[in-house]
């Protein structure tokens, strides 16, 4: 019997899940930047926060994505991406509040 662990498919799930995500992360960017340029000042500092948001998610996905990362990375990587996607979705509750006002 071997004692050797057999990852099976996995690593490939696991990039595959990386790429979704960041596809997602990247449409809502652009969405977003869409919706908020306008013109206006409040809506340049919506865009540009986004895609600070979008460029930090960036560089978090796509070493794992790519399968160029570390397997490892101490437990950073998922909270970071978690805080990243709240920063989006409260900018996201931001421009639909100016939307409306």
């Amino acid at each position: 019997m071997s004692t050797g662990r057999d990852p099976g498919l996995q690593p490939e799930r696991t990039r595959l899940a990386w790429r979704r995500t960041l596809l997602t992360v990247t449409v809502v960017t652009v969405l977003a930047v869409r919706l908020a340029s306008n013109g206006e000042p409040a809506g340049a500092l919506i865009a540009g926060g986004t895609v600070l948001v979008w460029g930090a998610l960036l560089m978090l996905c796509w070493p794992r994505g790519t399968g160029t990362g570390p397997a490892r990375t101490g437990g950073r990587t998922l909270p970071l991406v978690t805080a990243g996607t709240v920063l989006l979705a409260l900018l996201g509750v931001l421009l639909v509040l100016r939307g409306l006002g």
